[in-house]
């Protein structure tokens, strides 16, 4: 005897050896021996043999007008025998029977199963709903590989175009588009970026990287609405200085300019000027609610997008030529030794006499012409005032530094500026801490200090930078956070230091400058006037969002300088370079800030050079191999270099605090 059963929701066919009560031993055809039990058992049979019958039964089933049958079956619950002599007009015989249960089991849109042999007809509106999803899959079915088949010809398909963002950075995984996208890059063996590069979906990997970083941060798209300018108050006093700037000859957003004024005694009254919006844009107004919601100016090598509209900038930057608001620290201070005999912070209106560019001064002004007063440059004077003042500034700095206990910055590094014009990319590298660059800093970094204070000796919170040791004791790692209350800034050696003086490109330095603003005009009252209250929620959610934001702009201009590095490789020709060696198979080229990891590479001391031959690069996946080729004899390090935090914590804060707007890359991880 032969039965035909059902086993774990599979059908199969075999020949009975024994049974023993309600169960049979049976034998497939294929050699395997299983047990059965009786109620899985459906059909019984003697002929024909088990695998005959297998074949008839999908032969049958394959067969069946499912709609004919679906009409026989009725609307109550049915057992396939009796349905088979409906169908059949007589009673079914065995390979006809199996075929009718593979025929009923395979059709569920047709047919619900109730039990073993046992179905019922679906209802006829869920049998037609069904019917139209199964011919809508197979219409999306031809159409998606139509798209498949238009990407493999290097075709984007026209409803591509206008989601390619999205299938690359936020796809829907079960829409048509998509799942021809992942189809034919399964095929072509690669990835759907790279696909889209082949077809046109994307212009160049530069767009790649640009549109991803838009994508997920501007969602809505860089541009601003119309907005009104403001203006600041009509009734400002006029300041009675001349003031200068110093920065990069691609700064747009002017903050800070400086004055310095002789007085008798062998005094000098030196003004740190920092543009203030704050004087026009209040809080919650429409310019206020653009720059929270960007944060900050985003940079990159050639490219930026600034955090305010460029009339609002142009309204309140500090350009040559024009009169503007700005908030000013005066410091008066005894040239003799530096001493700073007092401060003042004040609203005024700085007349600008000079927007003085590194490009143009960084030849000419040096240690060596500081030192012996030679060569001609504008405003001469005051700078040279101002570098003695900013050596004592540091000197002092490193005192409070070492009290921390922290070794000593160093000034021996290479900061590289980004310059791209019509997507040819020039890489300059600069010294660290020259002089122009420590003047800005050093300045300031006071002027950060000197605020910070005048904000908590008034009991006005204000956003603070903290850098020292994290939870876990005096070994701990380093780390920098953002509060709202004063506490010391270890790396650059100050009791206090917030974020005031760039308010045109950071939205924790225009929250502050409303903090000091009230401090300068309301004295003893600053506390019920100020924008801000002490554990203003406010201004938490301000510091949890700015520190998102500024964390995804970094991360983007740490890419897009990578790619821009590939490609000066390529633009150069560069196959064999010179590289720096930082720590353990990690190393920096030396002509531009390129990070190289040699996994195997031999031990080589920490600054030693040496050379590199390039294998290939990818400026889609930013990787880039190379092969170690000569490893110099011993020799001194090249430069200092640092690739801990205790090590290059106060540096690094100072090259932050020169706020230069090119794309100034410093290679070492920096807490700051």
């Amino acid at each position: 005897m032969n039965l035909f059963f059902e086993e774990s929701g599979d059908f199969k066919a075999g020949t009975v050896l024994s049974q023993a009560g309600e169960a049979y031993q049976v034998e497939l055809a294929s050699g395997k021996r299983t047990k059965v039990k009786a109620k899985d058992v459906l059909v019984q049979f003697e002929k024909p043999s088990p695998a005959e019958l297998l074949e008839s039964a999908r032969a049958v089933a394959a067969d069946v007008d499912l709609g004919f049958l679906w009409e026989v079956a009725g609307q109550e619950e049915f057992g396939f025998e009796d349905l088979g002599k409906e169908y059949f007009g007589h009673a079914p015989l065995p390979a006809e029977a199996a075929g009718l249960i593979l025929a009923l089991h395979g059709a569920p849109v047709y047919f619900y199963k109730k039990g073993r042999g046992r179905y019922k007809a679906a209802p006829e509106q869920s049998l037609q709903a069904a019917l139209a999803g199964i011919e809508k899959k197979k219409q999306q079915a031809l159409v998606q590989q139509a798209y498949v088949d238009e990407l493999k010809a290097g075709k984007l398909p026209d409803a591509m175009k206008n989601i390619v963002h999205q299938l690359l950075f936020k796809p829907e995984k079960n829409s048509i588009e998509y799942k021809a996208l992942e189809a034919a890059c399964e095929e072509l063996h690669t990835t759907p970026q790279r696909l889209m590069l082949q077809v046109g979906g994307i212009a160049s990997p530069k767009d790649l990287h640009m549109s991803r970083f838009l994508f997920e941060n501007f969602p809505r798209g860089a541009q601003f609405p119309p907005v009104e300018v403001p203006r600041a108050p009509g009734d400002l006093p006029l300041a009675d200085v001349a003031a200068f700037s110093i920065d990069d000859v691609t700064t747009t957003e002017i903050d800070d300019a400086f004055s310095v004024t002789m007085l008798d005694g062998g005094r000098a009254r030196i003004g740190i000027h920092i543009a203030a919006p704050a004087l026009a844009v209040n809080l919650d107004d429409a310019i206020d609610k653009i720059a929270r919601a960007r944060m900050s100016t985003v940079y990159m090598p050639g490219d930026k997008i600034t955090m305010l509209p460029d009339e609002v900038v142009d309204a309140f930057t500090l350009a040559e030529g024009k009169t503007c608001p700005a908030l000013s620290l005066y410091a008066t201070v005894d040239t003799k030794d530096w001493s700073v005999l007092s401060t003042e912070t004040r609203a005024e209106m700085v007349p600008i006499a000079a927007n003085l560019r590194h490009n143009d001064l960084d030849e000419l002004v040096n240690e060596e012409t500081l030192a012996s007063g030679e060569g001609e440059y504008p405003h001469k004077a005051e700078l040279s005032l101002l570098w003695g003042w900013a050596l004592d500034l540091e000197g002092q700095r490193m005192k409070k530094r070492e009290a921390f206990g922290l070794r000593p910055e160093q000034t021996n590094r290479v900061d590289y500026n980004f310059y791209v014009e019509d997507d040819v990319v020039s890489v300059v590298r600069r010294k660290r801490g020259a002089p122009l660059d420590k003047i800005v800093a050093e300045l300031m970094i006071f002027a950060n200090s000197t605020w910070g204070k005048l904000l908590h000796d008034s009991g006005v919170p204000g956003i603070y930078r903290s850098q020292g040791p994290g939870a876990g004791g005096w070994n701990a790692k380093i780390q920098v956070r953002m509060l709202t209350h004063a506490a010391p800034h270890q790396g650059l050696g100050v009791d206090q230091y917030v974020w005031s003086t760039s308010p045109l490109r950071r939205y924790t330095d225009l929250v502050n400058q409303w903090q000091i603003l009230a401090c300068a005009r309301a004295g003893v009252t600053a506390p019920l006037v100020a924008p801000f209250k002490p554990r203003d929620a406010t201004l938490f959610s301000i510091v949890s969002a700015f520190d998102a934001a500024y964390t995804a702009y970094a991360d983007h201009q740490s890419n897009m300088e990578r790619y821009w590095c590939l490609r000066w490789l390529g633009q150069e020709g560069a196959r064999q370079v010179d590289a720096v060696v930082l720590k353990e198979e990690v190393l920096r080229l030396v002509d531009i800030p390129l990070i190289v990891r040699l996994p195997g590479m031999p031990q080589v001391a920490r600054g030693a050079q040496v050379r590199l031959d390039i294998l290939r690069w990818d400026e889609v996946d930013l990787s880039i191999e190379a092969r170690l080729l000569e490893v110099p004899a011993a020799q001194a390090p090249v430069e200092d270099v640092a690739f801990d935090e205790e090590e290059d914590t106060g540096q690094a804060a100072v090259a932050e605090a020169v706020e230069a707007e090119a794309a100034v890359t410093v290679i070492e991880p920096q807490p700051e």
